[in-house]
């Protein structure tokens, strides 16, 4: 039997998230993101392979990684490499204090602001790319937010509306929408230097019905398959459903679309590729952290959780206000 051709889900990641990984990762991890990157934009595998001289077998298991996890799935920890100039109880003491950029009277670290600052206070001679290696050394990564997509098919979206109007004026039918959203620890919007992998961040994952405002959540550290099924059973336990048809709108992200998932009660509808601003769950995300993180830091992981706790539940206890957040008559 012919072996089933294996394909990308251009869902998971950007062609941006996608060069700033290779851009703040080691030389493998710059391979692989080129890889996905070229494959992406229609190169053909055996291209990649006489580009990039690997085996087909790697670019195969990278498109795996990617499709199971996204950019977090090819990103490679770095190994050692030369010997650093700052080490030692320096190397110490400046990692604390990109962590902690308050003792220097700051917010938030730029690689070109700690060498100046490193040089002026530490009289530490070294060169910017070495502060950019040190800095990659000691487990930081460039965070810097991310745009909104607009690589949309007009005519695929022109359809999903009149397939979701036609839903929604069913009086058996009960919309539900899905999706995950990330939230920090510390949201405020800028490019700046951070721990990577160790930042404050928890996920969302919820889903709201318009028509009555019911909202269902649950917090996880990261979004995958089993996560996504886990939130599906938890849901199905917790909702009572109205009416007898219930379909789950929700993106394309490749754990949504597994062959083994459970829908319980629901039928998955999904949103036409890089289209958002069809779900109305995004401005359920946009009312909680502007009312619950603006201008707020959590300094460990159970701050954040308790503050994501009584997002959750304000949006939960307000069913009303919730109707009118998620409304989709504007849709149409």
């Amino acid at each position: 039997m012919a072996r089933a051709r294996l394909t990308l889900n251009p869902e998971n990641a950007s062609i941006k998230e996608l060069k700033e990984a290779a851009r703040v990762g080691s030389s493998e991890t710059a391979t692989r993101c080129m890889a996905i990157q070229m494959l992406l934009a229609g190169a053909e595998r055996q291209l990649v392979c006489d580009a990039l001289v690997v085996t087909d077998r790697a670019v195969r298991n990278w498109m795996r990684l990617f499709n199971h996890s996204g950019v977090d799935g090819i990103i490679v920890n770095k190994r050692p490499g030369r010997t650093a100039i700052i080490r030692g109880e320096q190397a110490a003491e400046l990692s604390s204090l990109i962590e902690h950029p308050e003792k220097a009277d700051r917010t938030f670290w730029t690689a070109k602001a700690f060498h100046g600052h490193i040089s002026d206070t530490y009289q530490v001679e070294c060169s910017y790319e070495t502060v950019v290696r040190f800095f990659h050394r000691e487990g930081f990564a460039i965070k810097a937010p991310q745009p909104w997509p607009d690589r949309q098919d007009e005519s695929l979206r022109e359809k999903f509306i009149q397939t979701l109007e036609r839903l929604h004026h069913d009086e058996a039918i009960d919309l539900w929408f899905a999706d995950e959203s990330g939230f920090e620890g510390d949201p405020r919007p800028r490019r700046r230097w951070d721990k990577n992998g160790d930042h404050l961040r928890m996920n969302v994952i919820g889903m709201v019905c318009p028509r009555t405002g019911e909202f269902f959540a649950i917090e996880a550290s990261h979004s995958d398959t089993d996560t996504f099924q886990a939130f599906l059973d938890e849901a199905s336990k917790a909702i009572h459903f109205q009416r007898t048809h219930n379909i789950l709108v929700l993106d394309n992200a490749s754990w949504h679309k597994q062959k083994k998932t459970d829908w319980h009660a629901w039928e998955p509808l999904y949103l036409p590729p890089y289209s958002p601003d069809f779900n109305p769950i995004e401005r359920i995300w946009l009312l909680m952290k502007a009312r619950w993180f603006n201008n707020h830091v959590c300094k460990n992981v159970d701050q954040l959780i308790d503050r994501l706790d009584k997002a959750i539940l304000d949006i939960i206890s307000n069913p009303k206000q919730t109707q009118i957040t998620a409304a989709i008559g504007t849709l149409f």
